[in-house]
């Protein structure tokens, strides 16, 4: 049995063991710091489930900030047909990737 955690950080639930590299919304944070990701919401380690309302108390995951990054562009293309009404932007969205390093409970 695999040691794991659930995490909510920038209004996303990610599963996460330890050892794991993940991307989330962009934090203010440098590369190289180690820092708490947001909120534990399950905790299992050796096949025992805790499960938090909303959270577990005194569950933290640890992590290293590997990098700061921006991903692929994504083309938003707006169109009204028989107007000639068309509008092309693009979005990047950040993202800060991290390694967790600990889960403790």
């Amino acid at each position: 049995m695999s040691n794991y955690a659930i995490v909510q950080t920038g209004g996303k639930q990610y599963r996460v063991e330890t050892g794991d590299t993940i991307r989330v919304e962009s934090l203010p944070v440098h590369t190289g710091e180690l820092i708490d990701v947001g909120e534990v919401l399950a905790v299992s380690q050796d096949g025992d489930i805790t499960i938090g309302t909303p959270t577990v108390e005194g569950a933290k995951v640890r992590a290293q900030v590997l990098s700061q990054g921006r991903d692929k562009k994504i083309v938003v293309f707006k169109y009204k047909n028989k107007t000639r009404y068309r509008r092309k932007t693009g979005h990047r969205q950040t993202y800060t990737e991290i390694k967790i390093t600990d889960i403790t409970v």
